[in-house]
């Protein structure tokens, strides 16, 4: 298993990075404090390729593989300040381009891959519901077929990139009886009659991410909109989460290398006592297990993207991935604000927006609890 990466991706790594840093840290306490989406950084990331970056060069993407994915979203972690910006940006690929990528018709592709590989449409991703959280597959939202459309009626929680959203890829139920098995997924442009998204929830953190509920009364689709067959929607479901608990955490490992870097120069910097409290050992393990983390949470998510981008599926794998590149995340950014004492609580220092933002991490794409589900089912149990 060889985990070098080429020149060309050394190339375009540093190029994310640099993009990253002068074109995405504009004003970033003050659209955190008031819960601004950065639609100006946005456009500049479709101008960049960053949108449609998976995507092939016929749909307006940039053809890029998954290591390269990876790649770049932890050099966006790395370098930029707004995790909004990019958990958006994540939802936005992994949870509706890469679904339409691998399942659409070609219709559906030249439809809405080139709009938003290019940013000028937005997606997103409806599945979570008021009583249907953990357990995905309890939703109630349905899906009737009435002639060339089905009826969907339901109501969607916590869905990212709802209030900004030009298309959402709907998970509903088109045969309860079959359970997980009954479940379809439509592409629902959000512009359609029937489909109603509320305001942006207030957030602890990731606060320049919109987030809204969705709510369908009768909205008609066609036949067209369905995304792969009836009853395909776990399986759809299954093979993004794979995507985004490997790129999307990415980022997060590179959050992780940009708090290790700023914690190991304020040890370096701050006196105490006469001496720099990096010279302290309670700091200095601290510093010490943040890089065990990140060198760790790098390890499983590069082997993940290796072995999908070896045509593998990494069920197992990215779920460990997920857990333990999310718990690290948040002890991660505890530790952070620790090191910095009181300036570690003050807003405009950055520190404790880094621990509001990870927080989330440990919920999304699937519970800490879930995952270790998942593993001890992998492991027989």
């Amino acid at each position: 298993m060889d985990f070098s990466i080429s020149e060309e991706q050394q190339q375009f790594r540093d190029a994310v990075s640099k993009f990253a840093k002068n074109e995405l840290n504009n004003n970033v306490v003050e659209r955190d404090h008031e819960e601004v989406f950065d639609w100006q950084g946005w456009n500049k990331c479709g101008e960049f390729g960053l949108l449609g970056l998976p995507v092939p060069e016929q749909y307006g993407g940039q053809n890029a593989d998954i290591v390269t994915c990876v790649l770049a979203m932890q050099s966006l972690g790395s370098a930029c300040e707004d995790a909004g910006l990019l958990f958006a940006l994540n939802s936005h690929i992994w949870t509706c381009c890469i679904p339409i990528l691998q399942f659409g018709s070609e219709e559906q592709k030249q439809n809405y891959l080139p709009a938003l590989s290019s940013g000028s449409k937005i997606g997103g991703h409806a599945m979570t519901e008021p009583n249907a959280g953990s357990d995905a597959y309890a939703i109630t939202t349905t899906a009737v077929k009435d002639g060339e459309y089905y009826v969907l009626n339901g109501t969607k929680v916590f869905t990212s990139n709802a209030p900004i959203a030009d298309v959402l890829l709907i998970f509903a139920s088109t045969d309860k009886d079959k359970g997980f098995a009954g479940i379809s997924a439509f592409l629902v442009d959000t512009e359609r009659e029937g489909i109603s998204v509320g305001k942006p929830l207030a957030k602890t953190g990731l606060r320049t991410s919109p987030t809204g509920e969705v709510v369908l009364e009768n909205c008609r689709v066609p036949v067209s909109s369905r995304l792969g067959a009836e009853g395909a929607g776990s399986a759809i479901f299954n093979a993004e989460m794979e995507w985004e608990r490997s790129c999307l955490f990415a980022s997060h490992l590179g959050s992780m290398e940009r708090q290790l870097e700023e914690c190991v120069q304020y040890a370096k910097d701050r006196q105490q006592f006469g001496k720099s409290i990096g010279e302290f050992q309670a700091i200095s393990s601290k510093i010490a297990d943040m890089k065990v983390r990140i060198e760790l949470a790098q390890l499983i998510l590069y082997k993940v993207a290796w072995m999908k981008g070896n045509g593998k599926r990494a069920q197992l794998e990215s779920a460990i991935a997920k857990l333990f590149t999310s718990e690290s995340y948040v002890q991660s950014s505890l530790d952070a604000v620790q090191i910095h004492g009181g300036y570690g609580c003050m807003r405009e220092f950055g520190v404790e927006r880094n621990l509001r933002d990870s927080l989330a991490s440990r919920v999304y794409s699937g519970t800490s609890e879930i995952q270790r589900n998942t593993i001890a089912s992998w492991l027989g149990i």
